[in-house]
């Protein structure tokens, strides 16, 4: 059993101040894997205060020296990587393979496009030629709370604490208690690559204590927050007493619009997509919607796909899909897949249970719906397990209208061979990302959403201004 009680709060592991344990569960076995601690009030307050104390100074620092801390931090990772991989793996069930790769990997990408970002971006400006003696100032928005999630953690430790650190914010990180021990081994890289006492904190805790205690906090000026559109609109009203700036990147419903000419790998490669991570992506592409033409063909096309996805421990190599988090995720999932059954959807992959020859571990088939409405629930809800819906349509516009028709926007993605018509579905889709046939974003671009999907973006130089206040001087002395 791993133990990792303590919290990482002023450059120092130190106890809590209160004994509060909480057992770590392998969802691949069901069976605690590790004992951590739920912080208080108290563990709250003196990492706030550790990162207000360390504010002025972190701000001060030259944003040269604070990305060359972050640099270091990059080449520390390389060596923690494995680490990484095999916590998160234990923890929240990302297959190893999946968990070296996109899991562990998506930290040092984040990090390094901020380097890269931070290296081109101007924190100090004129305003304009017509304007010689007013100036632009880019600075740190303050202490921030960081609220990350179970199911991409280092994922969106990188996108919050990377971009932090380099636009001169202190932090306090409260990682998901679901999967703390990535996040507990991301502190010692932290501590390793020297940041100054309070500049990072970490305090492990739930939503309800320590998540509310930080967004509420009165010197915290920002809450930066993955997770549940429920979770984030309770943050928001927290939040507001205090008028913080808040960032949400909250949950999806994407549409995957596959019309007629799309290429034959289409729907194969949003079934697999939708897969990914057992389906505990915000962005996943979970509403295939294809055009009349191809649409039997297309859900036969999907059965045939899912039934060959393979479900396996997490611990485990080979390409394959894991378990769900916890038993209150699979319970939801189990009684979605039965609302789907239950409001007439067909059901041609998967259904409800564990795949054969899993009798324990969080495991759940992969599933899809054929013939489904934009009204049904599994239309509707984001289910964050591995269950596809698929709708027909016929025309652009009615795609286009099913698409929009949800109070998500976050990704959505289209298939088509026809250049102009892909052109105008980026146009209309209401969403903060459209991805086309196939070709995932590139280094640096900002991920976030609109509608209850969330506000701010991540990532680039979109990430850094989400950390970061304008200051406007006039009568700017030349130097």
């Amino acid at each position: 059993m791993i133990e990792k009680r303590d919290f990482y709060i002023n450059g120092q592991w130190v106890a809590p101040s209160a004994a509060n344990d909480f057992e770590v569960i392998n969802p691949s076995t069901e069976e605690p894997c590790a004992v951590i601690s739920l912080g208080a009030q108290a563990d709250t307050d003196a990492a706030v205060a550790a990162a207000k104390a360390a504010l002025p100074g972190w701000m001060a620092t030259p944003v040269a020296e604070r990305i060359a801390l972050v640099e270091k931090l990059v080449e520390i990772y390389q060596t923690r990587s494995e680490d990484l991989a095999q916590a998160m793996s234990l923890e929240m069930g990302a297959p190893l393979d999946l968990s070296r790769t996109a899991q562990s990997g998506a930290g040092m990408y984040h990090l390094k496009n901020f380097i890269r970002a931070a290296k081109a971006f101007q924190f100090d400006r004129p305003l304009g030629d017509h304007a010689p003696n007013d100036r632009i100032i880019y600075e740190a928005v303050g202490v921030a709370a960081l609220i990350t999630p179970w199911n991409w953690p280092m994922n969106q430790i990188t996108l919050k604490v990377g971009a932090a650190a380099i636009a001169g914010c202190t932090m306090v990180l409260k990682p998901s208690e679901q999967s703390p021990l990535n996040a507990m081994i991301f502190a010692e890289m932290m501590d390793e690559a020297g940041f100054p006492p309070g500049v990072f904190n970490l305090v492990n805790g739930d939503g309800v204590g320590v998540g509310s205690h930080l967004s509420a906090h009165r010197d915290v000026d920002m809450v930066s927050f993955t997770g549940s559109t429920r979770a984030g609109t309770a943050i928001s009203k927290n939040a507001a007493e205090t008028l913080k700036k808040v960032h949400l990147e909250l949950g999806g419903k994407g549409a995957n619009v596959i019309f007629a000419d799309a290429d034959e790998k289409a729907v194969k490669r949003g079934v697999l997509h939708m897969m990914q991570n057992t389906g505990q992506s915000c962005n996943a592409p979970s509403r295939m919607l294809v055009q009349r033409p191809i649409y039997e063909q297309a859900v036969e096309t999907a059965a045939e796909v899912a039934d060959m996805v393979k479900v396996g421990p997490a611990l485990e190599e080979g390409r394959h899909i894991g378990p769900v988090v916890n038993e209150v995720q699979w319970t939801k999932i189990q009684d979605l897949i039965q609302k789907g059954i239950d409001e007439g959807a067909r059901l041609v992959a998967g259904g409800t249970g564990r795949p054969e020859g899993l009798n324990k571990g969080y495991y759940v088939r992969p599933t899809v719906f054929a013939d489904a409405n934009n009204q049904m629930t599994i239309a509707r809800e984001e289910i964050f397990g591995p269950v596809l819906t698929m709708i027909p349509f016929d025309t652009e516009k009615e795609a286009v209208e099913i698409a929009n028709d949800t109070p998500y926007g976050l990704t959505n993605y289209v298939q088509t061979q026809d250049g102009a018509r892909a052109n105008r579905m980026a146009r209309v889709l209401r969403s903060g990302m459209v991805e086309m046939n196939g070709q995932s974003r590139s280094a640096g671009s900002p991920f976030g959403g609109m509608k209850q999907s969330g506000n701010g973006r991540e990532g680039g130089v979109w990430g850094l201004e989400d950390f970061l206040e304008v200051k406007a001087v006039g009568g700017w002395a030349a130097e």
